[in-house]
């Protein structure tokens, strides 16, 4: 019995036509458009601008301090469970940010 069914299956995949392949297209490049791509600068290749803890922490300047506090217990929570991930990725993130909180901590309520 299955061997009726694996050759009627057979028989019915050999009688399928294939489709044929769609021709490649050819780009021609203008002379000179090669180099003015590989010359451009793209952003995430160009130097990281070094923010401030408070840019870090997405704090204005005249913030008020309740608010303030509020938003570094938030990003303390966020953080500190990363500080202990084995990605390096996210473990870097969350050092940097910790950093930045302590910063603006000590900046609006004193040292630690």
């Amino acid at each position: 019995m299955f061997k009726k069914i694996l050759q009627s299956l057979s028989k019915s995949q050999a009688a399928k036509p294939t489709a044929a392949a769609p021709p490649p297209r050819q780009e021609t490049a203008k002379p000179g458009e090669v180099l003015q791509k590989i010359s451009k600068v793209s952003p995430a290749s160009a130097a990281p601008v070094e923010k401030t803890p408070d840019e870090l922490c997405e704090i204005a300047p005249k913030t008020p301090k309740d608010q303030v506090q509020a938003r570094l217990k938030l990003l303390y929570r966020r953080y500190n469970r990363g500080a202990s991930s084995l990605d390096p990725k996210i473990r870097a993130e969350a050092d940097l940010m910790l950093d930045a909180i302590v910063k603006v901590r000590e900046k609006y309520f004193g040292e630690i």
